[in-house]
Order: C-alpha cells, then structure tokens, then sequence
C-alpha cells in the first residue's frame, strides 16, 4: 500500500510564488486564489485538480489509484 503525502507545494505559473498546502484528502481542489498575485488558478485541461497542474505531488485520490 502506498502512502498517501498530505501535502503539496503549488506555484503559480503567473508570477512564480510558491506555497506548500495542506489538500483535501477525499476530493479534488478546482481552484486556489495565488498568494502572491492574486489570480485563481484552475486545473489545467485534462487534470482533475490545481495540485495535479501546479503542485509537486498530485492530489490524495490520484495517489491512492497508483
């Protein structure tokens, strides 16, 4: 069995800030308001949320299918 990370660090492909965050372990985030500039970020076409586009780990659900 594989364990499940908890976290993930986004960055914001507008402006580069980084941020480690603490994600949903049961769903998938669509959004995520950029602490740095401001802008909502969105899933990128074809993944299922923002920690699968902009983070360094994919999201708890994406994890537990591998």
């Amino acid at each position: 069995m594989t364990e499940i990370v908890a976290t993930s660090e986004i960055t914001c492909p507008d402006c580069g800030h980084r941020e480690v965050e603490t994600m949903p372990q049961d769903a998938c985030q669509f959004f995520y308001d950029c602490k740095g500039c401001g802008n909502v970020l969105r899933a990128r076409q074809g993944d299922c949320c923002v920690f699968c586009s902009y983070g360094t780990v994919p999201c708890p659900p994406i994890q537990a299918r591998a």
